[in-house]
């Protein structure tokens, strides 16, 4: 990567940046504390629960090949401004409607633009990385677990104040619109995007334009996706059903569920805005296998822990562990031969968040047949497998 020193304009995008994935993360954990109020509300069991939730995860999948033309079409900036946007005014929906169709509905609007956000904010941040001449992609998603403790935790504290679910979440959506109205100047236009992946693209090698389209199918590509989609599901899992496990299973106040994504946020936040160092200093194989088999280790933790506390420090466990292994396989996608980094990041993003949107919804299931803790057991195998298959396959980075 060039050494480039940067520019009052590329540290202006790089925290205009930040702050849009700081309100991706904001606006996805604030849906965690609602959930079982919606569970409640709409008098489903874990399997229908399981089903509304596929939704969320059907929207973004369909979204994030499309969010990749439009990016390539409009720019970066307007797909996550819009995005963003739509988030922001579904969420208080999401705790109003009384209906099982009306939630689904909204809840698949509401996972289309968690997709296409998310596709357009990783697009970006790799131009601002490659203009600012240092890693900072573990710092971008670091912003994204700060908005997860926001959400998550800040939530659950306006309703235990007194104020009312609904005006609570309001003033979230308008601290989101808020955010992204002010850094939307900052976000670089399409045009320079454009200019910036020219100028880079010269430093690798020049994908041949024939083979693009299969790009998805290159084995490099469908392994580090698959690896996306096993550790999105260990984030999924606490996003979706967390506050479920600690009410159910620990016996925790409905109104303190939120405090397990909290514990992971922290976590994550905290390992991730050290991550870029801590790659730098160690090397990204030895993160990606050790971080996964902390994960594990903080899963069995949570299920076999008698205590909400024990449930918290499995949480933790889990946050300090997968928190920069997403980052680098993003990374990774960015520098694979012969594949254009529009294409390899898009293929990864779409894989590895089937996992984090739509593979909760088989933990539904498995929950519904055995109980939530097998269910998250079998995520624990997932990164104990993680673990095995990058050792023995990942590249040193």
């Amino acid at each position: 990567m060039n050494q480039i020193t940067p520019t009052g304009d590329v540290l202006k995008a790089r925290l205009a940046t930040q702050l849009v994935f700081f309100v991706c993360g904001l606006g996805m954990s604030s849906w965690a504390p609602m959930v079982p109020f919606a569970k409640d509300r709409l008098g489903l069991n874990d399997a229908n629960l399981g089903l509304l939730l596929l939704l969320l995860g059907a929207g973004a999948m369909l979204m994030m090949p499309t969010s990749g033309w439009l990016v390539s079409r409009f720019g970066s900036r307007l797909v996550m401004v819009y995005a963003a946007l739509v988030i922001a005014l579904a969420l208080p929906l999401l705790l109003l409607f009384p209906t099982t169709v009306a939630m689904a509905l909204t809840i698949f609007v509401f996972g289309s633009a968690i997709g296409a956000v998310d596709v357009a904010m990783n697009a970006h941040g790799v131009q601002v990385q490659n203009l600012y001449g240092k890693p900072i992609m573990s710092s971008l998603h670091g912003l994204f677990s700060v908005g997860g403790l926001f959400g998550s935790l800040g939530l659950g504290f306006l309703i235990k104040l007194g104020l009312d679910p609904v005006y609570a979440i309001v003033s979230i959506a308008l601290l989101m619109i808020g955010i992204t109205l002010t850094q939307y100047k900052h976000l670089f236009p399409a045009e320079v995007e454009r200019q910036v992946m020219a100028r880079f693209s010269t430093t690798n090698e020049e994908p041949t334009e024939g083979k693009q389209p299969f790009g998805w199918l290159h084995g490099r590509v469908l392994f580090l996706g698959l690896m996306c989609f096993a550790v999105f599901l260990a984030e999924g899992s606490i996003l979706d059903w967390s506050a479920i496990f600690l009410r159910d299973v620990k016996g925790i106040d409905v109104a303190l569920a939120g405090v397990g994504y909290a514990a992971f946020s922290v976590a994550m936040a905290t390992m991730r805005l050290v991550g870029d160092k801590l790659v730098a200093r160690l090397n990204g194989k030895t993160v990606v296998v050790a971080g996964s088999l902390v994960g594990a280790a903080g899963l069995l933790i949570a299920i076999l822990s008698p205590w909400v506390w024990g449930g918290l420090v499995g949480f933790v466990l889990l946050g300090l562990g997968v928190a920069n292994i997403v980052p680098i396989f993003f990374s990774a996608a960015g520098r694979l031969p012969g594949i254009s980094p529009t294409m390899s990041i898009p293929a990864i993003t779409t894989i590895g968040y089937t996992g984090l949107l739509a593979g909760p919804a088989l933990l539904g299931f498995i929950a519904y047949r055995f109980s939530l803790s097998v269910a998250l057991g079998f995520i624990a195998l997932l990164l104990l497998l993680v673990a095995l298959a990058y050792q023995i396959k990942g590249k040193t980075n």
